[in-house]
């Protein structure tokens, strides 16, 4: 056989591993990537559920009753008034 004949056959074979080889890769490549989208969705539904559960769990028609019994009760204007009072004291912002 031709040398160049003998050549091009081996390089034709070479690079048809090298193609094969490359397209397994992609291939693995492409895989990964779409289990990560799908952990991707599933994390955004869970996140989903979750703030619906807390926005279900701070209504404040579900919590007032459990509050009241535990004898609290909503903040008064003297409470407020008290508290920044109170601040101003401990930061030393009040005139002497």
């Amino acid at each position: 056989m031709h040398p160049l004949t003998v050549s091009a056959a081996f390089l034709a074979i070479s690079s048809a591993f090298l193609l094969y080889g490359l397209s397994y890769d992609t291939r693995q490549l492409e895989a990964r990537i779409a289990t990560q989208e799908r952990e991707a969705d599933r994390a955004r539904a869970d996140i989903a559920v979750l703030k619906a559960e807390r926005a279900h769990l701070a209504r404040p028609d579900r919590i007032s009753p459990l509050a009241r019994k535990q004898g609290l009760e909503p903040l008064t204007d003297r409470q407020i008034a008290d508290f920044a009072a109170e601040a101003d004291i401990q930061t030393g912002a009040i005139a002497r």
